[in-house]
């Protein structure tokens, strides 16, 4: 493989990865979805890559084979009874927004208009889909996706914007969520996304620490 596959096929992984967890975060699950799981389309690296992207690989496997054979649409309730239960409510365990977990602004509060901003200075607007304020962890995935699709496509100003997101926003508060999730979670798959969010987390961070 070149030099340049390889760059692509990075780019390809690290898209692959945001859109799992935005699929997993941002909604119950769909039956499309867990089909999509249930069918071996989901690949997932047996290579090392960081710990808590291994482990989370691992889960999802493991998730895969619980759920072999088994009818979709009831795997598929039984995951949106627990993202219910998690994320939903009636007062729901794990909040999954940005200023819920700052110290620095009330939930919901100004510190939404700083997040805001960092969407606006990259020219991106949140898509409607969500259903959820903008500090919302699938819409901040969300953004992160947006960013490296445009650095595949050679926009390297993109790099700086992700290293002031990273900093000010996803990484100040990513890793309380996802510990959350791990502590409320009993399905592979919330279990799975709660490793995949951290060590997705640290292995942007640490790619872009190389280029900015």
């Amino acid at each position: 493989m070149s030099t340049d596959d390889t760059q692509l096929a990075i780019y390809d992984a690290r898209i692959e990865l945001a859109d799992f967890l935005i699929e997993v975060f941002h909604d119950t699950p769909s039956v499309a979805f867990v089909e999509r799981l249930g069918s071996g389309e989901v690949v997932t690296p047996t290579d090392p890559v960081n710990d808590p992207l291994d482990r989370g690989f691992e889960r999802i496997r493991t998730f895969v084979d619980g759920i072999e054979g088994r009818d979709p649409e009831t795997v598929r309730e039984e995951l949106a009874a627990e993202y219910s239960r998690m994320f939903v409510g009636p007062r729901p365990p794990v909040l999954l927004h940005e200023t819920y977990y700052r110290d620095d602004t009330d939930f919901i509060g100004e510190g939404l208009a700083q997040v805001e901003a960092s969407y606006s200075a990259a020219g991106w607007t949140p898509p409607e889909e969500y259903g959820e304020e903008n500090d919302f962890l699938a819409v901040e995935l969300a953004f992160l996706r947006h960013l490296i699709g445009r650095q595949r496509e050679g926009a390297e100003e993109t790099f700086g914007y992700e290293r002031v997101f990273l900093d000010e926003h996803l990484l100040t508060w990513g890793d309380d969520a996802a510990a959350d999730v791990e502590a409320e979670a009993d399905s592979d798959l919330y279990l799975a996304a709660a490793d995949v969010l951290l060590g997705f987390c640290e292995f942007e961070d640490e790619l872009v620490a190389q280029l900015v």
